[in-house]
């Protein structure tokens, strides 16, 4: 009887060759690196629809709630020489900026704004009236609400960003009394704008200080929370995202980028309140407006204050 074993060996020979065309075919675009600090809830689905789409696999690593941003930001930068990551989606403005500013994107079209959330006043409604809601920021340092405000650390994140904003639309005399005038109404100092939320909803708290995404999710929770409506001291906050210079998967990151702006996933994660709108110019009501490039140049000496001001003891 004559041996198989030639023939086995050809059957194998010609799978690794089409394996190896197939890897061949694939190239790059198999795979696609992300920094993503949206949250992973809503994050993951739009990956998974993104890889049956395109047959692009998405490696996603996510933030942590009490650094946000700040840390992917800080990780971008340490890999700028050796880039790590093809796509940065981001939850808020300020650091996409910074990144930028630093050389992290690439130089034409690099990052874009998508849509946008936030920085509302969230308050418990069974226990806080009409009549004596705080209708400003500045309201949280009276003494009626001495140890009910609740706000995550202003070092990270959108509260970050926020309280940099105030800084540079009070300007830096009015800014620094009210954020000493209110670390002494003895606020709850939380590691994310989530535990900002739930501190209300269950009563610790009466109001806080967080985003319009946090207080949607207390609502599904059935906390008993509201959002204020916007106002002069509010911040819209968009999502942005950008694509790294140097990446190492540069046509898979762009498919990414384009599908994460695509009116349909936006819209998507407006119906799951991740998001309140398509486009924060459209907003009527007057907010906070920003001088980013000044911003990022007082960046330095505004984040010194945060720290001397709001050190954790």
């Amino acid at each position: 009887m004559r041996s198989r074993l030639p023939s086995l060996l050809n059957l194998l020979a010609s799978i690794l060759l089409l394996a190896g065309a197939s890897s061949c075919r694939q190239g790059t675009g198999a795979q696609v690196v992300i920094y993503c600090a949206q949250d992973q809830e809503y994050a993951e689905p739009i990956f998974r629809d993104f890889t049956r789409a395109t047959g692009i696999q998405v490696r996603a690593v996510y933030d942590s709630e009490a650094v946000k941003t700040v840390g992917l930001a800080n990780r971008l930068l340490a890999e700028r020489a050796h880039p790590q990551c093809d796509v940065f989606w981001s939850n808020e403005e300020l650091r996409t900026r910074q990144l930028a500013a630093r050389g992290v994107f690439r130089a034409t079209n690099g990052w874009v704004a998508v849509g946008y959330r936030s920085r509302r006043i969230v308050i418990h409604t069974n226990l806080v009236s009409n009549a004596t809601v705080p209708r400003t920021l500045e309201d949280l340092t009276n003494a009626v609400w001495r140890g009910k405000v609740a706000l995550a650390y202003p070092l990270f994140g959108t509260t970050a960003t926020h309280f940099l904003c105030l800084r540079q639309a009070w300007g830096e005399a009015r800014w620094r009394t009210w954020c000493r005038a209110l670390v002494a109404n003895r606020p709850f100092l939380v590691d994310g704008n989530s535990l900002v939320v739930s501190l209300v909803g269950k009563g610790e708290a009466t109001v806080g200080l967080t985003d319009s995404d946090d207080i949607a999710d207390g609502q599904r929770e059935r906390f008993p929370v509201m959002a204020r409506p916007l106002g002069a001291d509010s911040l819209l906050i968009p999502n942005t995202i950008g694509l790294v210079r140097g990446a190492p998967h540069p046509a898979a990151a762009q498919q990414l980028a384009d599908y994460l702006q695509s009116r349909p996933v936006v819209a998507r994660l407006i119906a799951a309140r991740a998001l309140e709108g398509f486009d924060a110019a459209l907003v009527a009501t007057p907010t906070l407006k920003v001088d980013w490039a000044k911003l990022l140049a007082d960046l330095d000496a505004g984040t010194a204050e945060l720290k001397n001001i709001f050190l954790r003891q």
